[in-house]
């Protein structure tokens, strides 16, 4: 399954990360002993809502044209180049992200926290997974449910062996030029080749230079980032030909490897506690900078600015 529900139950999920960022600004909380009850009540409510919501936009709305039918596998391992695999890891990481954090802010010891918070995103879209394999013209994709295992294995892995999240997964959009010569297949406005065009989609792992470097070299929000991208994609296997009564252009598919420079938003010291709370929800954003490409073409390629 291209992962277009994962995005847009994400999308929905995010306000839950700015007002639980906003109302947990205090870190020392997550070092106590004791459960915050008045920060935990509101996040279980939060993210009980959200979830309830998810599920009836997926009952109610995304398959209400298509035929159900007995549940069915279905392999795409080779679809879209492996991007949309780095997106439902990309989601499940958010997800997972997220609820460690507020439950860790709202008191919860680290091993509840990671064992309810840190397999959220596992959680959450897992029943999209199943709901795919019940309907036609979708399908139970194993290799989907091993994305979004791996996004929320970053998570609780990196908690385990470094008590942090070294390693930020970030995503960085840029509509490709690929959009405009679609006539349509990759989405009528930008908003929709948001979820349908992975030309345009990166997915990053950004890790602070002086934890490379193991010494304080530069501020503590300096990063390096490697990405991952694919481009020419008119189709999930091979491109397509031919939409909407008019023919799409012949393009190559292939891969890109980057190397950038990045933010950690979450390392920004202030006493602004606006500015603390946007900074933390700002986690998983990876900002236009410098970067040096290498592809499956075999071009090495420098970006001036690249996102």
């Amino acid at each position: 399954m291209a992962p277009i529900k994962s995005l847009v139950f994400l999308l929905l999920f995010l306000p839950v990360t700015f007002q639980g960022f906003a109302q947990a600004i205090d870190s020392t909380a997550a070092d106590s002993s004791s459960v915050n009850r008045r920060k935990l009540y509101p996040v279980i409510v939060s993210e009980a809502a959200f979830y309830l919501a998810g599920m009836s936009y997926l009952q109610f709305i995304w398959y209400k044209d298509h035929e159900r039918v007995p549940f069915h596998f279905y392999d795409d391992t080779k679809g879209y180049q492996q991007v949309d695999k780095f997106g439902h890891a990309f989601g499940a990481y958010v997800e997972s992200y997220i609820g460690y954090k507020l439950l860790r802010n709202a008191g919860v010891p680290k091993g509840k926290a990671l064992l309810y918070g840190g397999t959220l995103g596992l959680v959450l879209q897992t029943p999209i997974e199943v709901y795919d394999g019940l309907y036609e013209g979708w399908g139970f994709s194993v290799p989907d449910m091993v994305a979004n295992a791996a996004g929320s294995a970053i998570v609780v892995g990196q908690e385990l062996l470094f008590d942090e999240q070294v390693a930020k997964y970030k995503f960085s959009f840029s509509p490709s030029s690929y959009y405009s010569q679609a006539n349509g297949y990759l989405g009528d406005s930008h908003l929709e080749s948001l979820f349908l065009d992975y030309n345009a989609h990166t997915y990053w792992l950004s890790v602070p230079i002086n934890k490379l470097a193991l010494k304080k070299t530069v501020p503590d929000w300096a990063s390096v980032a490697v990405g991952y991208s694919a481009n020419g994609m008119f189709g999930e296997f091979e491109n397509r030909r031919y939409y909407r009564g008019a023919y799409l252009p012949e393009t190559e598919r292939y891969r890109q490897y980057l190397l950038s420079l990045d933010i950690d938003w979450t390392r920004i010291k202030t006493d602004n506690k606006l500015l603390n709370a946007i900074f933390k929800g700002m986690f998983f954003i990876k900002l236009p900078f410098p970067a040096l490409e290498v592809n499956s073409k075999g071009q090495v390629k420098g970006h001036w600015l690249y996102y």
